[in-house]
């Protein structure tokens, strides 16, 4: 079992940006340290757009590990390891409220309640040679907030669903739990047990849906995905092709 280690702060630009600027002076722990914030400033998400989450209402936190047993082509089963814990808490929660609403992962790493999204994660990593020495995975949860000002298209949160507030400090302990988990099988080795379980939920992972590219929208089903990360798309002619994070927009159900 990782040694945990927790910082909690009442007010941070970013939890990500926190724990990188605590790597840069040399201040590194071992084992797993998790940086939780009351309000963040300035959250970042993929490709620098911003987070919306109201002061006190949310789950966010930076969970600093060292996965050295890692090799870079394969760091995705970190983001894996991270999205798996989200949904299965967030699955929980909303069934033990009475709910049926399906929780799955969009790739690589967001989590959905229907067409809605409700986390979003940030992932950077460090190499060392052939391993990653340090990998800081943000992740920001709308549990009680109701309101959404930002122009993000199709946020959702835990209250809205089961109509009534979380507590959001246990969340974060059951998803660190579950993180440790799935993180303990790809150390041992059972990372195949990981990636089974995260196809299991993965949001569109079966059936013709619309996507678009730098060629316009059209229609595709998921062939797979590679332990890079890349996403596989069918074409209805057959053929497959590869993506990359941002290569691809999902049209979600008007």
């Amino acid at each position: 079992m990782e040694q945990l280690n927790q910082i909690n702060l009442p007010k941070v630009d970013s939890t990500n940006t926190f724990v990188r600027d605590m790597l840069d002076s040399g201040g590194v722990l071992p084992g797993i340290t998790i940086v939780t914030a009351d309000e963040q400033t300035a959250g970042r998400g993929q490709t620098g757009n911003s987070w919306e989450s109201e002061k006190g209402k949310n789950i966010i936190f930076s969970l600093l590990c060292h996965p050295d047993f890692i090799v870079p082509p394969k760091q995705f089963i970190l983001s894996q390891c991270m999205a798996l814990a989200v949904q299965h808490v967030l699955s929980k929660h909303i069934t033990d409220a009475g709910k049926e609403d399906v929780v799955s992962i969009k790739w690589p790493n967001d989590i959905y309640v229907g067409d809605k999204k409700i986390c979003g994660t940030l992932i950077e990593c460090d190499l060392m040679g052939k391993s990653i020495s340090n990998c800081i995975i943000g992740t920001g949860i709308n549990v009680n907030q109701m309101v959404f000002v930002s122009d993000a298209p199709n946020p959702v949160s835990l209250k809205q669903i089961i109509g009534a507030d979380s507590d959001c400090d246990a969340m974060i302990r059951e998803v660190v739990d579950l993180f440790c988990e799935y993180y303990g099988l790809a150390r041992e080795g059972k990372g195949d047990e990981v990636v089974d379980k995260y196809m299991e939920h993965l949001y569109r992972k079966t059936g013709f849906h619309r996507y678009s590219d730098v060629r316009g929208e059209f229609m595709a089903e998921i062939a797979g995905i590679e332990p890079t990360g890349h996403l596989l798309l069918r074409f209805d002619n057959g053929n497959v092709v590869r993506y990359e994070f941002k290569e691809v927009s999902f049209i979600l159900n008007r």
